[in-house]
């Protein structure tokens, strides 16, 4: 049986650089909790919500077309197996047609049978069907918000 990897595809009225350069903005769509960059092949980055943070290497970068980010670390604070990402990758597939640019986004290694798929498969939705769309669309997309640190 063939994995059952979660994709979602979303469609957009831009340029694919305007939709290349949205996606590698992950603190506008995803998190504003982010360190590093994630510009360049190679770069590394971490995103954080709460307890909970991802590390990603951006192993495939290829302008307009494809940009993939291998999880490297995390910690998934209200799963069993805080790992659980670990060795998945988020790629994202951009083409155009006419005027309209297509996203198509593969969480590989996020299946059915792992314990996050049905919260994560919402979480995405949320993320890429919502927040990436927007920021595609009408330049501004909702991602969680900056924590302040408290003492």
């Amino acid at each position: 049986m063939k994995k059952q990897d979660y994709t979602t595809t979303i469609v957009a009225d831009t340029s694919a650089n305007e939709a290349f350069k949205s996606v590698n903005a992950v603190a506008k769509w995803w998190t504003e909790n982010t360190d590093g960059t994630s510009g360049n092949l190679n770069d590394v980055f971490t995103v954080h919500f709460g307890e909970t943070f991802v590390k990603f290497k951006v192993v495939e970068f290829i302008k307009e077309k494809k940009v993939a980010w291998l999880v490297t670390d995390c910690y998934l604070h209200w799963l069993n197996d805080k790992k659980e990402w670990n060795g998945t990758m988020l790629s994202f597939e951009i083409s155009s047609e006419n005027d309209l640019t297509q996203i198509k986004f593969t969480h590989i290694g996020l299946i059915p049978e792992i314990e996050c798929y049905n919260d994560c498969r919402k979480g995405w939705d949320q993320y890429i069907k919502n927040s990436l769309l927007k920021l595609i669309t009408e330049g501004k997309g909702h991602p969680e918000k900056k924590q302040i640190p408290t003492e």
